[in-house]
């Protein structure tokens, strides 16, 4: 750790015990941060791995359907009913605050038009599945939505704890530290000084009283000569 060079007044040492006060009282804070940041990260993180695993199931249900449709349904057939969509979906988009992180907030709606899950074609030619399958796929992408919105809040969590974590650990072991050896060299330095300062006025006083009896001496030898 460099050394702060300063000039041992009493004006410096006043100067570093505020920014050493100031330097304790951010570190806590941005303790208490990145803890907090932590605790929201975890919960973030578990819920986008409950979401995936129900996802993949759900996905997995979903592609069975079609596979089952396609089997039954001609391929002419189910082509041209999957070409127009039957719904379609509106996302809005905003932000939240989460420990000065401004994370994404989606707001995902279907509009379908017409049953089955907003079925872009005609039942007459298809089979059941392929219903079960579109309505699948459309109930599911909301779930897909918010899966994007926990993933993204996540990555920006952690890029936020990440320099929450080096600020801590500047404060922690360069700053304070540095502060408080520049403190104890400033008091220390004051002290010397001031011991210094009280050794010579000892001194003096020892001369102007030895000087004041070495005076008192001649003059009483005066008297006795006289």
């Amino acid at each position: 750790m460099a050394e702060v060079r300063v000039n041992p007044t009493r004006m410096e040492l006043k100067k570093y015990k505020a920014k050493l006060q100031t330097a304790r009282r951010g570190h806590k804070l941005l303790k208490d941060k990145r803890d907090e940041l932590m605790k929201q990260f975890l919960d973030t993180v578990r819920e986008a791995k409950e979401l995936r695993e129900g996802l993949c199931g759900r996905f997995e249900n979903v592609y069975k359907k079609f596979e089952t449709a396609a089997a039954l349904t001609d391929p002419k057939m189910m082509t041209e009913a999957l070409l127009l969509p039957g719904s379609e979906g509106e996302l809005a988009v905003s932000e939240k605050n989460i420990m000065s992180v401004y994370v994404p907030v989606f707001d995902y709606k279907v509009k379908t038009s017409g049953d089955m899950g907003g079925a872009g074609y005609g039942y007459a030619f298809t089979s059941g599945s392929l219903d079960d399958a579109a309505k699948a796929i459309t109930e599911v992408s909301a779930e897909l939505v918010r899966m994007a919105q926990l993933e993204k809040t996540a990555l920006l969590l952690c890029d936020e704890i990440e320099r929450t974590r080096r600020r801590v650990n500047a404060l922690e072991y360069i700053m304070i530290p540095q502060y408080e050896q520049t403190v104890k060299s400033i008091t220390m330095k004051l002290d010397e000084n001031e011991r210094s300062s009280q050794t010579r006025l000892m001194k003096v006083k020892d001369m102007m009283i030895k000087a004041q009896l070495q005076a008192k001496h001649a003059d009483e030898d005066e008297e006795n000569e006289a």
